[in-house]
Order: structure tokens, then sequence, then C-alpha cells
């Protein structure tokens, strides 16, 4: 990297001599996109799971929008790696409905051994009872691990014969690069062919097996996965990746209206500005929303401040809190971003941006604004117009996906 380069190369000038610097951009999203399916055969081999075109784009897109400390195509591609990992691992350990059958069978056969050694009426009638549903419970057990089995070996069939359609494929161009023409046809008209139609032969078989809605494994690696491992990496919950916030979001005024009563035109506007925002009418390099809240103690400010950080993402605990009468002195400003280099608690690292950093999904709440040093107010300005701000390290800490209040 730069940093590095600059660190320990450029301080040799007999060594930097040696090398000509080279500078290579990152690539756009779409420059990913095509560089993830350039890489997807060799990922689905490995991993032994199809990977989707449909997660392939969202990799790269939200990878693009929610990890702001890494960069393209490496965050990418890593996303689509760890994605098909944790699919091969559901593959390879016992499918959650065989597992809860299972562990019901094992709890039913304690209890029969129990009940083998009373002798009264209700023992008995119970244990008639508790006979018929392990029998039932059995055979459907059965049944499932017949599936299971029948479907893990239908996987582990089709991966053997993707590799072996991998290995045929590297003889087939060394072959050609030593023209070795006769044997690079047999291979390619011949074995190639031939593995491909059985690759063709053993997934039409899988989809038999896998009947509708009663497959006990997947093998396709889908946007979903994608944004289970995102919402891991960052704590953004997966609903606002998936885009399954609609519905949540036309309730918005109706839920925060339940919880703060009394202020009917404020709660108005703040639904509408978030709904206005999540539409795509706003800017979005810049904080979801941001508002000021001007009134006497004890309106509700704060309220629907935690309201909204509860009705959004979940928890109330995703609201950042900052009592600005705390910041009232002008070296107390330090604080926010982290102190400078040489000072005391420059390894810390900044209240506000350490706290963005590890919950990029928050409501920030300035409290008690007018107290704060007139500089806070630059970083303020940062925040709300470029959506972003440098903290004492060098970090660039992304506040898109806040939702900023100020109260007064």
């Amino acid at each position: 990297t730069l940093d590095e380069y600059r660190k320990y190369i450029e301080k040799d000038a007999a060594l930097e001599r040696r090398f000509q610097q080279v500078y290579v951009d990152q690539p756009s999203a779409e420059d990913t996109i095509s560089i993830l399916r350039g890489l997807k055969e060799r990922y689905e081999v490995h991993h032994g799971v199809k990977i989707s075109d449909s997660a392939l784009v969202a990799a790269a897109t939200l990878s693009n929008r929610y990890i702001s400390d890494r960069f393209l195509p490496d965050k990418a591609i890593d996303l689509v790696d760890e994605a098909a990992a944790r699919l091969k691992m559901e593959i390879t350990s016992k499918p959650e409905e065989l597992d809860e059958i299972d562990r019901k069978i094992l709890q039913m056969e304690m209890e029969r051994l129990s009940l083998e050694k009373e002798s009264s009426a209700a023992s008995r009638e119970r244990l008639e009872r508790l006979e018929k549903e392990l029998a039932d419970l059995k055979e459907e057990q059965r049944a499932l691990n017949t599936q299971w089995q029948s479907e893990k070996d239908i996987i582990s069939k089709i991966q053997t014969i993707k590799e072996e359609i991998d290995r045929v494929n590297v003889e087939i161009q060394q072959a050609e690069r030593d023209y070795d023409l006769n044997k690079a046809a047999e291979l390619k008209y011949g074995k190639l062919t031939s593995l491909h139609r059985q690759l063709e032969e053993a997934e039409t078989e899988l989809s038999q097996t896998q009947t509708s809605g009663q497959s006990l494994l997947r093998e396709e690696v889908t946007e979903a996965d994608i944004a289970e491992v995102i919402s891991k990496w960052t704590g953004i919950p997966i609903g606002k990746l998936v885009e399954t916030e609609t519905e949540k979001l036309l309730h918005l005024e109706e839920e925060l209206h339940r919880r703060v009563i009394g202020q009917d035109e404020a709660v108005t506007a703040v639904a509408d500005a978030i709904q206005r925002s999540r539409a795509g009418l706003a800017d979005p390099n810049r904080p979801i929303a941001s508002f000021i809240f001007l009134g006497p103690t004890g309106v509700g400010k704060t309220e629907l401040a935690k309201a909204l950080a509860a009705y959004l993402f979940d928890t109330e605990e995703a609201m950042v809190r900052i009592d600005m009468s705390e910041y009232m002195e002008k070296h107390t400003v330090s604080r926010l971003i982290g102190a400078p280099p040489g000072y005391v608690g420059y390894e810390e690292g900044g209240q506000l941006t350490e706290s963005i950093r590890r919950r990029p999904y928050s409501v920030v709440l300035f409290d008690e604004i007018e107290k704060a040093h007139p500089d806070v107010f630059n970083i303020m300005l940062q925040i709300l117009d470029d959506g972003r701000v440098t903290d004492s390290q060098g970090h660039t800490v992304d506040f898109k996906n806040t939702i900023i209040i100020m109260t007064s």
C-alpha cells in the first residue's frame, strides 16, 4: 500500500531506485462484479457449492456501500468466500430439522425409561401414547436420514465431477501450450463432453430429489447468504440489507405516535424525513436524516430519539448519546474524534468515531447542543455535509447510515 511503501521502501533511496511505481486504483462496483464472475468457478470448485449471479452482484454492491474500511475487490471476494464456506459447513453438518427430531427422540426415550418403573394406570396410559409417538418420530427420522444422505451423496458427486472438469481444463490448456493438439482435441471433445453430461445428469437428479420445498440441503449461495455475512461483520440488521424494511417504514409514524404522546407535529416531520430518505429521494452521501429538536425539559425530545433507535434498529442501544455539556472547552473537542498524535489518549480513539465504527447503523444524539464549544460545529458540518469524518488515526468513519439528532 502507499503507506507501507512510504514507511519501508521510500526511506531507503538505494532500494527505491530499483523499483518503478505503478499506481493501481480501486476498481468500481461494476468492475468488481466482472472480477467476481471470473473467480466464480474457482470458488465453486474449491467449496463444492454453486454461487448465483445475484450473490456476486450483492457482494460487490453491498460491500461497496456498507464496508468502508476496506477496498474493492478484496472485501467483495472475502464476502463470497465466507458465504460459500458457511454454506459448505451447513451441507456437511446435520440439518436442523433432523437434529430437532434426534433431540426429541432422546428426550422421549428418557421419559419412557422413567415411566416403565411406574405402576399406576395413568403412567401406563401415558407410556402407550409415548411409544406410539416414538414410533412415528423414528419413522420420520428414518425418512429424513435417507433423504439427507441421498442429497449429500449427490452434492458430493457433483463436487467430484466439477473438480475433474477443472483438472481436465488445466490439462487441455497445458496440451495447447505444448502444441499437442491431438491430446487437446481428445480431452476437449471426448473426456470433457462426457464429464459435462455427467454433471448435467447429477444436477437433474439432485433437483428431482429436492422435491418442492422439502429439500434439507442447499447448494447455492444466494443474496441472503451475502447479506448474512455483512450483517455479522458490521452489526447492521439483516433486514436493512435485504430490503425487508419497507413494511417497517410504512408503519414508522404509527409506531412513534404509540410511544411518544402529544408531539404529533414533531413525530410526523421525523417520519416523513426518514421515509423520503429511504425512498431514495435524499443524497446517499449524507446521513439518513438530521434533526434539531427544540423545547423545554421533559417534553419528549430524548424519548423520541430512543423510540426511533428502538423501532428502526431493533434496540435502544443503537443510540449513541453524547452530552454536549462535557464539550464546553476548546480542548475537549478532540475527545469526539480522538487526541492528536503525541497527546495522552491518542491510542484510544474518539468517543463518537469509535462508537460509529463499531455500530454504523445508529441514532446519534447530541444532547443540549447549545452548550458545546463553537469548534464542535466544524466537525458537525463535515458529518452533515459529507456523511463522513476522519479520526485522529486517519480512519475514515462513515455516517451515511446514521440518523443525527441534536436537542436544545
